[in-house]
């Protein structure tokens, strides 16, 4: 409700800083939807390092088993503040709505897989991870050891990890212990606590 009215003021008015440069309908499509990945990462990162955001992120990386239904385990505070995020994206950047269409089309599937427990063969992980996120890299980021969960922020195109030097893929899949150190019990990710979560005294995680 908030977001298609903005697309299509965007739009309508030509806002935004991709308006401003010299290109073809199809170039601009294509640079906006690398630009809203690129900018989701920073988005990621953001709920990683604001302790304010991170509340709200925490409930997603308590889960103890990481799986397809990971994917959408999201507080709702946290879906609320992505919208208003979502909101600066389009109006900067100057997204259309075919665009940012076509970027969740692509956005929703990767989300489900690399948060599945699909196996791939070091050599496919090898290669896909060259160009989206998979399995294993978000595994990793799902681990309950920061030295590992603060890299592969990526969500779709997995290029902005080797941009910032935060990929990682060296550690074993069957290696990696998913979720948050000072929540490994299920009694502590029972869907009440988990919904109360970030309005509660946060512990040392």
């Amino acid at each position: 409700a908030m977001l298609v009215p903005l697309l299509r003021r965007t739009e309508r008015n030509r806002l935004g800083l991709l308006y401003r440069l010299p290109l073809s309908t199809t170039g601009r499509t294509f640079l906006r939807i690398r630009l809203l990945d690129y900018t989701l990462w920073w988005w990621h990162w953001i709920n990683h390092r604001v302790p304010f955001f991170w509340r709200f992120h925490l409930p997603h990386h308590v889960d103890l088993d990481l799986d397809a239904s990971t994917a959408v385990r999201f507080h709702f505070g946290e879906m609320s503040l992505s919208v208003l995020y979502r909101m600066l994206q389009v109006r900067v950047l100057g997204i259309s709505e075919l665009s940012m269409s076509l970027w969740q089309l692509l956005l929703m599937p990767s989300i489900f897989f690399h948060h599945s427990n699909i196996e791939l063969s070091p050599e496919q992980d090898r290669i896909l991870s060259r160009l989206i996120v998979t399995p294993r890299m978000h595994g990793i980021h799902h681990s309950d050891y920061q030295g590992e969960t603060d890299s592969n922020w990526s969500s779709l195109l997995s290029w902005w990890d080797f941009l910032h030097h935060t990929f990682r893929e060296d550690i074993p899949q069957e290696a990696v212990r998913i979720g948050v150190p000072a929540y490994q019990s299920q009694d502590d990710v029972t869907l009440p606590r988990v919904l109360a979560m970030p309005f509660t005294s946060q512990r040392d995680d």
